[in-house]
């Protein structure tokens, strides 16, 4: 799980190095990552790519059996609208990095069947703090907060 998880984190790197919003994604089946993608909202000035959104993106079309089989790994509390695709396509487990700066629709997940882990990892806590207090409007936008 951890290389997973560690994946997820470069990808966060990734995005803030490009001037982004430092969260990152892996989806994972039997093993092997079929996906990654972060955060891209300010890169590409897109309103809905978001790092899970990205993931299942890169993954491409998958069959029904392959996303029910699949876990997601994400460094940040997934939002509404990425939970509302990880119900669509029937992911059935997601390891969270962090859900301190962001607390997003996990219950709507739980209550769905989807499993929920959050390893409150210090890595990411810390990258999203700092990210915030260098730049607290994009993140508000981000996270739709006013």
């Amino acid at each position: 799980m951890d290389t997973f998880f560690s994946e997820a984190l470069k990808e966060a790197e990734i995005g803030i190095a490009e001037g982004g919003i430092p969260v990152g994604a892996v989806l994972v089946h039997n093993g092997e990552i079929i996906g990654r993608g972060h955060n891209k909202r300010v890169q590409k000035g897109s309103p809905i790519i978001h790092a899970e959104m990205d993931a299942i993106e890169n993954a491409g079309r998958q069959s029904v059996s392959v996303y029910k089989e699949s876990v997601l790994y994400t460094t940040l509390s997934p939002c509404p609208m990425c939970a509302g695709a990880i119900l669509h396509y029937g992911i059935p487990k997601i390891v969270i990095g962090e859900n301190t700066n962001y607390l997003g629709a996990e219950d709507m997940l739980i209550e769905n069947g989807v499993s929920v882990i959050v390893l409150n990892d210090r890595r990411c806590k810390q990258l999203v703090d700092y990210f915030i207090s260098e730049n607290p409007e994009l993140w508000n936008e981000d996270v739709g907060a006013s």
